[in-house]
């Protein structure tokens, strides 16, 4: 009993989407690095697309395991099946290591999965949740899981939401299912399954940090305790204590980082506008006519991500007229473009993720929110932080026209406050570098997570010896 217990075993579990397992591998990179076992548990449509030296995979089931969710096709099956055949396949996994040198401790899962502390429990181990959105995101849906207020918002132009702790929050700034719920029902029903059990939880760990947001982790603490840990982003870029650690080491897209990376070589410091909104957002063919006449009336550097789906949607003869001036590639690795010198601002759709990266690059950003969670970071990245700036609305076509997009590339790249924003983003980044370097207050919580989980080991072979 006391030879096979020679380190903690955690077990992170992620649900199946490109922007939630970086940030849970991240973590188990970080766990390993501090003397911990860490594996993956991911599904088997996924299980190929994770590579990482020091962390072990293991396939679980979803229920459709030739193509996660696509095969699915509906979100309430996915979830469902995601459910039954999860907990299954994942206390299978919890057996199969009972009787080996490394027992599983703790599984660590993403908050969306809450039925995996359920298996946790049932084997008599700890769990752990992990938030993968801001904390001020989790704050709003903690207030609306305690019933602080109740479903549909309803906020006025001039009566905003008004929170312990947070900002003014108007109607543009948080998700419009919180306002109409009937719009995105399944979705809904996802987030606030957070909550569900989460009384039940060993520890709540959310990817941001003290600096960000800690007088907001603080002002819910008592409907939502979470210990920040983040920014989950790749050691290279802020730390460097992980060797070899400049990617994330999962990828569900193929990439295209070595055409991108070329052609940044040959561009002038701070003089690119790099344009991507991820790897699920759809713009809408007149949205994207809108940001390419933008791109032309501005006559700068871009690089541009369109997915090969969406580039008819850009206006024809765009690419031709902008050789030279312009790069539009189907995908490049975020973080190694980001990093890049040649980089001058990041036209965002304020996705969790690509928030912190910008961030934690010290990048000035453009935020052009398209739903949910996205709508929160942008006020935050504009108003709070002030590291960038959020375009207008058009009130009749619901996007933003080119006119108002060009004046904030300007105001970004050139205008009057471009100093002050790099500023504050260059603040921020050393800011994200010092939490997550020795002594810093995200590395200090990860440490109290370590040791409390060598420190349960210590125990139980203590009485194994009494």
């Amino acid at each position: 009993m006391v030879g096979k217990k020679i380190q903690p075993h955690v077990i992170l579990v992620p649900y199946p989407s490109q922007g939630h397992i970086n940030p849970l591998l991240q973590f188990a990179k970080r766990l390993a690095s501090k003397g911990v076992k860490s594996t993956i548990a991911t599904t088997k449509y996924t299980v190929n697309s994770i590579y990482s030296p020091n962390i072990s995979v293991e396939p679980i089931s979803d229920g459709f395991d030739e193509g996660g969710f696509t095969q699915a096709q509906n979100t309430d099956v996915f979830l469902k099946s995601f459910r039954e055949n999860g907990s299954r396949t994942l206390s299978q996994i919890l057996t199969n290591y009972e009787n080996s040198t490394h027992p599983i401790s703790c599984i660590v899962y993403d908050s969306f999965l809450s039925w995996a502390l359920d298996v946790a429990k049932k084997h008599g181990i700890y769990g752990a949740s992990f938030f993968t959105n801001s904390a001020t995101v989790c704050s709003v849906f903690a207030h609306i899981h305690h019933g602080t207020f109740s479903l549909p918002v309803k906020i006025e132009e001039n009566e905003p939401l008004l929170l312990p702790g947070l900002p003014c929050l108007y109607p543009i700034d948080v998700p419009g299912f919180i306002r109409e719920p009937e719009s995105y029902p399944a979705y809904l029903a996802m987030k606030m399954s957070q909550f569900s059990n989460l009384e039940n939880a060993d520890w709540i760990f959310d990817n941001s940090f003290q600096e960000l947001e800690g007088e907001i982790a603080r002002g819910i603490s008592k409907f939502w305790p979470a210990k920040l840990i983040g920014p989950m982003v790749p050691s290279l870029y802020l730390d460097g204590r992980i060797e070899n650690d400049k990617g994330y080491g999962a990828s569900l897209w193929k990439s295209l980082s070595e055409e991108c990376l070329n052609w940044l070589k040959t561009k002038p410091k701070q003089s690119i506008i790099y344009i991507s909104f991820g790897s699920m957002v759809s713009l809408t063919p007149k949205q994207m006519e809108e940001i390419a006449y933008a791109l032309i009336g501005i006559n700068m550097n871009f690089l541009w991500v369109v997915r090969d789906t969406e580039k008819c949607k850009l206006p024809k003869g765009f690419i031709e007229s902008t050789e030279g001036k312009g790069l539009i590639v189907s995908w490049c690795n975020q973080l190694e473009t980001l990093a890049n010198q040649a980089i001058g601002c990041f036209v965002t759709h304020c996705g969790w993720n690509s928030t912190l990266e910008g961030l934690s690059l010290g990048v000035p950003m453009v935020a052009m929110p398209q739903w949910s969670d996205q709508m929160t970071d942008a006020k935050f990245i504009d108003e709070i932080w002030e590291i960038g700036v959020r375009p207008k609305l058009d009130e009749l076509l619901g996007i933003v026209k080119r006119e108002e997009l060009l004046f904030c590339l300007k105001e970004v790249m050139k205008g009057a406050k471009s100093c002050e924003i790099r500023r504050n983003a260059t603040k921020l980044r050393n800011l994200a570098k010092k939490t997550v370097s020795e002594g810093g207050s995200s590395d200090k919580t990860i440490n109290e997570f370590v040791y409390s989980l060598k420190f349960s080991l210590l125990d139980e072979v203590q009485e194994v010896l009494d």
